[in-house]
């Protein structure tokens, strides 16, 4: 019997509006024991210079480059980590010896597949220093060196939560709508199939943030007071990434929000959020089965108008939407306990990624591991 381990995941996502913190107790397969969940937000200063690192990270070739501030950044997102995992520690009245892993994702500011290219903010070595924790990092480069789009990776750990759905919903699909959404589809022969779907929260955050000054739309609030532009909605629709023969991962960038002259404020920000739905629904057209059941995960089932389009759209479908809560689980928590559920994969040597998942030649295990120095008794 595989031992168990105590893990904290750490999160930072394409949204970048701060650090998920969470606690796991796994074997790395079947067992999971969901603890406790913590959120750190990041300052708006510091916001905007992530923000400000999309456009200096364009020129970058290699994974290592970290030219202008980034150098500078990474440090400073590696620390705010640190000092996440010890007000985390505090709250939860642990200390470090009681944490074996971190699983550590770090920042996405550049995510090429096709070019074999990901580049995460975050330093592993500096976090187990920091924090006296050994720490797993750079999960997602050793799946595109074996041929791997390098994303999604928590089909893995979707899987190991599915077992609580009961089976007259099968086949189930996890969804996690951030920044961009993701799906995991399951079915009941082992089927694993995992892919980006299309934009989720960030056209909307981007879309408020210009033209209202508030980093998101809390709720889907403005959205609910505006009317989908077809014309609009259809243009991001009809993208090539939704009929291409092969799935690929997206980067922040692939999608981009309208001009300003295209729609006023509630308009577009109900466009964007039917989009962020039909997207999901349309993507799933690309599965070997249309799933009976979706599980939404992530920020996005937050919003109201989101999931209002896609319990429609599903329901023309005959398949029911379920929000993590109504299946059992935490969605705030499910990507930040994911990395903590991939660390111990790792640490194991069990595979991280599928064929199903990224593309990948062969399942393949990955992640980067830093070890600390730490007091054993004589």
């Amino acid at each position: 019997m595989a031992e168990i381990k105590t893990a904290i995941g750490l999160m930072s996502g394409t949204s970048m509006d701060g650090i998920d913190v969470a606690l796991l107790r796994t074997d790395g397969e079947a067992l999971v024991e969901r603890g406790a969940f913590l959120s750190v937000p990041y300052e708006p200063p510091f916001r905007d210079r992530l923000k400000q690192a999309l456009d200096e990270v364009k020129s970058v070739k290699q994974r290592e480059e970290r030219p202008g501030d980034l150098a500078r950044l990474e440090k400073d997102l590696t620390l705010r980590h640190a000092e996440a995992v010890r007000l985390f520690l505090e709250r939860q009245g642990l200390a470090e010896r009681d944490i074996d892993l971190i699983g550590f994702h770090g920042q996405t500011v550049l995510h090429r597949p096709y070019e074999g290219l990901t580049v995460q903010l975050g330093d592993g070595a500096l976090l187990a220093a920091e924090t006296g924790i050994d720490v797993v990092y750079d999960m997602r480069a050793n799946d595109m060196v074996h041929g791997g789009q390098g994303a999604p990776l928590v089909p893995v750990y979707h899987q190991a939560l599915a077992h609580k759905i009961p089976a007259e919903d099968w086949p189930v699909c996890f969804v996690n709508i951030g920044g961009i959404s993701n799906l995991t589809f399951l079915d009941r022969d082992d089927t694993i199939i995992g892919f980006d779907s299309g934009p989720g929260n960030t056209l909307i955050d981007q879309w408020v943030e210009t033209h209202a000054g508030i980093p998101y739309d809390d709720g889907g609030r403005i959205a609910s007071e505006g009317a989908v532009i077809k014309t609009l909605a259809d243009r991001y629709l009809d993208n090539p990434f939704f009929t291409a023969k092969t799935r690929r991962s997206l980067d922040r960038n692939d999608f981009r929000p309208p001009d300003g002259h295209e729609a006023e404020l509630s308009d577009g920000a109900r466009t964007l959020a039917h989009v962020s739905a039909a997207a999901i629904l349309k993507s799933a057209g690309h599965l070997p089965a249309f799933p009976r059941c979706f599980v939404i995960c992530g920020g996005g089932r937050l919003n109201r108008t989101i999931m209002g389009d896609l319990v429609r759209l599903a329901g023309e479908r005959a398949a029911a939407v379920l929000t993590a809560e109504q299946a059992g689980f935490d969605g705030d928590a499910m990507e930040a306990e994911a990395w903590a559920y991939l660390a111990v994969r790792s640490a194991r040597g069990l595979p991280l990624t599928y064929p199903g998942t990224t593309g990948v030649s062969r399942p393949v295990s990955g992640g980067v591991f830093a070890a600390t120095p730490r007091m054993h008794p004589v």
